[in-house]
């Protein structure tokens, strides 16, 4: 074979990846544009107009005595008298159960070292409810805060959809985070609030967030949630809308918790979620984009393609690892449209960036700051050599403090 029929087949292969690539790219612009379109029901008056149906908030927990009773009273402050608040103790090797319990919330424990994670929390709670089930299931972590008025939005919201309704799922950097966090605040900003907010500009779903989550008792009892899978929130998210109930983004209700102070808790969780979504991405978004074309159902392809947005550092390395192999081809004598084609989703993808930090942003970082957002990117080369190495299949608390666990 001749170098001119090698560089001919690396250059249709290139411009494969190139097409690829820039699919995710647009996805992120238009969603990032929509958002800054506005909304009439951006108050949520609607909502609060709605009747409010019987709820139980489902809170899963593992070893988080430290943190759970702020979590519970910030709750506490928004059930009403016949609501309940249940506590799954899962597998905890502190005094979670007890904790919770004196605060006021009914407790139940679950012990199974074989099956562990988020998944089989949730299904051992559901299974307790069944016996007296609510209209609705709200999930929220044992370390977030549920913001005031935000249990009657997505509760009135979801009663009258009869779909499941997501928070709005922020994370926060801690007081006085160095820039990586604050960096990654803001990532987590663009994908939990600015890409979200377009689709829901567009009357389309958005993703489940694994907190700030209501449920409808006939979908989640119904629900396969016992699994040790790392981002139970996508697949069920994916498992909903293929059943005919796609999930609905609610704004004006807010949850918030804050990035772990401790530098490897902090690299452990991201190393989890950035897994679980590339595993997600390669195994869940093909069947479902699928299905939604076999089945005509567009509410469903737009969130295959949404899911199909790798998180941003991730996706910003292999834009510029595209980039550059194209351009190398092209200066040895290949094909050139690769390299067009690689360039425009990498200049599509950071003017998107720009964008969002300029309507959303500037709060969390200066535009100096996200100047410095490549060296943050460059340092989770080793997070993601290790995970592709091997898999963080366990729930595993992270830790917040300067304290080993």
């Amino acid at each position: 074979m001749t170098s001119a029929a090698v560089l001919d087949g690396v250059g249709a292969l290139l411009t494969v990846i190139a097409v690829i690539m820039l699919v995710p790219a647009g996805v992120l612009m238009l969603q990032v544009l929509t958002a800054l379109l506005p909304a009439r029901d951006d108050d949520g008056s609607p909502t609060l107009q709605a009747p409010r149906p019987s709820i139980v908030v489902l809170i899963p927990a593992h070893d988080e005595s430290a943190g759970i009773a702020a979590t519970l009273r910030a709750i506490q402050a928004q059930l009403a008298p016949h609501d309940r608040l249940l506590v799954v103790a899962d597998n905890c090797s502190d005094d979670t159960a007890e904790v919770a319990a004196n605060t006021g919330a009914e407790v139940v424990q679950r012990v199974d070292a074989a099956r562990r994670g988020k998944g089989y929390a949730l299904d051992f709670g559901i299974r307790h409810l069944e016996s007296e089930p609510p209209e609705v299931v709200v999930i929220v972590d044992a370390d977030c805060e549920l913001h005031p008025d935000s249990l009657d939005r997505l509760t009135r919201l979801c009663a009258n959809e009869r779909r499941p309704v997501q928070a709005l799922d922020l994370m926060r950097a801690p007081p006085g985070a160095g820039l990586k966090t604050r960096i990654a605040e803001f990532a987590w900003l663009v994908k939990n609030q600015v890409r979200p907010l377009g689709s829901r500009r567009l009357g389309l779903p958005c993703q489940l967030m694994g907190t700030g989550m209501a449920l409808p008792w006939e979908l989640i009892h119904t629900a396969p949630l016992a699994s040790g899978h790392i981002v139970e929130d996508l697949r069920l998210g994916f498992d909903l809308a293929a059943a005919g109930a796609p999930p609905l983004f609610c704004p004006q209700a807010l949850v918030t918790s804050v990035f772990p102070i401790h530098a490897q808790g902090a690299a452990d969780q991201r190393a989890r979620w950035e897994q679980g979504h590339v595993g997600v991405i390669l195994h869940v978004a093909p069947r479902a984009l699928w299905r939604s074309l076999v089945e005509r159902r567009p509410g469903l392809a737009a969130m295959a393609l949404d899911i199909c947005v790798p998180p941003l550092a991730m996706f910003v390395l292999l834009l510029v690892g595209q980039a550059v192999v194209d351009a190398i081809v092209f200066a040895s004598g290949g094909a050139r449209t690769p390299f067009w084609l690689g360039f425009a989703a990498l200049a599509i993808s950071t003017l998107a960036v720009l964008i969002a930090w300029m309507r959303f942003g500037r709060r969390v970082l200066s535009l100096g700051e996200l100047m410095g957002a490549p060296l943050y990117v460059i340092a989770k080369l080793p997070l993601y050599a290790r995970f592709l190495r091997r898999g963080k299949r366990e729930w595993v608390r992270a830790r917040r403090d300067g304290h080993s666990e």
